[in-house]
């Protein structure tokens, strides 16, 4: 028989465990809400798919019992989740002095405990100088034909298949052209399949953090194991030849590498490598495949996007030249349709993009309103549905206390699809973004991160998605055949893939091609 002190010990420790765990300490008023069950807090939850374009049950369930500021648990951490507008705006100018980039540990382990999401400071500035030298707005200029060659490729390709899966497609397409300009990757000459580790690690990114054997989670881990294993294979490779010019990104940061005093050490080198070509094409191929699914339901869109086009390619002197940057930035109309998801970032892969992109950097580059069907498309695509950061110290908003050390989740979801602050916010209206001006990130329009880390890179991004719709547009139509459906997860997918036929205008000159290819 157990003495009545351990039976009193055995009722008495959990309960007060658990009552800890639902009411822990502050100095202040702590946002209203629930921590859910001990170590599992709410993370089921936020985890129950949603296939709407709206905010997620777990958003709107708690917006209605507790307001726009509140708390939960996620992952084994407190964390107070903000959907309002004044707060995130707060949270993103703040950066560095009372909140810094965060995620939890498992995310740590999947993108590298070196990743620059992780890192604050003079280091964090630095990796943005060095990333700004391939995304930087110089170079996209004379990266824009590259970038049209890909697109006209790829579609022309897809025009000689019986059906297309978009999302598959758009991401090989995007990964070839950006691990190109990385890494000098050619996939068709590789004996390796550097993507298909991405596509491990993708699929258990968005995935509850459980590291055993047969899980999602398991498989991104071990997914990251083989494309880093790649990664070092090269860079010990580029260190004992080097080349006298550089001929890709991974040569500057070798380079760098091997300077002496150098602080960029190998370990950060490879996170960095890992996380720009992760970064790098998955948010940008589910962009342009919602904006295909858009389209194919807003014909009216679709005709204005067409006359844009139509319109830049009669101003041409030359009508056979490629398209040029002063072309990329008069498609008004283009950009009012597709600019808010593109990035939208990291993680879950959408939650952490923001601060995880190769292009989430301390530098705010501008968002010019020549982006209207890019806005509206980010706008509804929300592929980020959370960006973290972490308190430095004890913060009094609006009543509420958050103590130091938790953590903060920006929602830009409930931002962007809040009927105050957009009219009829589920409805896809590129012109709703005509005559609005955004430099960075404002109170209403998030979709890039903001502050010191907005997304540096949202150019690189807009780029490809402009120029492959223009060659879209005024060169292809598209016949949906099956798929399309989302689920959120809460990132953004297409579980059953967006199934196309890929169709030339000029049908006759496409016969010839397809042939001439087979």
């Amino acid at each position: 028989m157990w003495p009545l002190y351990l039976v009193a010990l055995v009722i008495i420790l959990p309960t007060f465990l658990a009552y800890r765990w639902k009411n822990p300490t502050c100095n202040g008023r702590l946002p209203p809400g629930s921590m859910g069950l001990p170590l599992v807090g709410e993370t089921l939850q936020f985890f129950s798919p949603n296939t709407s374009d709206d905010i997620s049950a777990f958003l709107k369930h708690r917006i209605k019992r507790y307001g726009s500021i509140f708390k939960t648990n996620l992952v084994g951490r407190p964390v107070v989740v903000s959907t309002d507008p004044d707060l995130n705006y707060f949270i993103f100018q703040q950066e560095g002095q009372v909140f810094q980039s965060w995620y939890p540990d498992t995310f740590t382990e999947i993108f590298g405990r070196q990743n620059v999401g992780s890192l604050h400071g003079f280091m964090h500035k630095y990796l943005k100088n060095m990333v700004l030298s391939l995304f930087g707005p110089e170079s996209l200029k004379k990266m824009i034909s590259e970038v049209e060659h890909a697109a006209c490729t790829y579609l022309q390709h897809w025009s000689c298949q019986d059906t297309v899966e978009l999302k598959e497609a758009t991401a090989t397409m995007i990964f070839d052209f950006t691990a190109k300009k990385l890494i000098s990757y050619d996939s068709k000459n590789s004996s390796e399949n550097l993507r298909e580790n991405f596509v491990a690690f993708i699929q258990g990114l968005i995935s509850f953090p459980l590291d055993l054997p047969g899980t999602a989670y398991h498989k991104c881990l071990q997914g990251r194991k083989k494309a880093m294993k790649m990664l070092k294979k090269m860079l010990e490779e580029r260190k004992a030849n080097p080349r006298k010019e550089h001929s890709d990104f991974f040569d500057y940061v070798v380079e760098e590498v091997k300077k002496e005093g150098t602080i960029l050490t190998e370990a950060i080198a490879l996170d960095l490598m890992f996380v720009l070509l992760f970064a790098s094409f998955e948010t940008t191929s589910l962009a342009i495949t919602y904006a295909f699914k858009v389209l194919s339901h807003n014909p009216l869109v679709l005709k204005q996007l067409q006359e844009e086009h139509e319109s830049i390619l009669k101003r041409r002197k030359d009508p056979n030249s490629g398209v040029t940057w002063k072309e990329y930035k008069s498609m008004t109309y283009t950009f009012q349709v597709n600019t808010e998801y593109i990035t939208s970032f990291l993680v879950y892969y959408s939650m952490f993009f923001s601060s995880l992109f190769p292009y989430v950097y301390n530098l705010i580059f501008q968002v010019h309103d020549d982006l209207q069907f890019i806005n509206e498309t980010v706008r509804l695509a929300n592929i980020a549905p959370g960006i973290f950061r972490k308190a430095l110290r004890e913060i009094n908003f609006k009543g509420y206390t958050i103590p130091a050390g938790w953590g903060v989740m920006v929602c830009p979801p409930a931002v962007h699809l809040s009927p105050a602050k957009y009219q009829d916010p589920l409805s896809f209206n590129p012109s709703r973004w005509e005559g609005i001006e955004l430099n960075g990130a404002t109170r209403q329009f998030m979709a890039f991160g903001g502050g010191m880390r907005f997304c540096v890179g949202a150019d690189f991004s807009k780029v490809q998605m402009a120029v492959f719709i223009h060659c879209l547009v005024t060169k292809y139509r598209w016949n949906p055949i099956k798929g399309g459906n989302i689920i959120r997860t809460p990132g953004l997918q297409f579980p059953d893939g967006f199934h196309v036929q890929m169709i030339k205008n000029d049908q006759s000159n496409q016969e010839s091609e397809c042939t001439i290819t087979t």
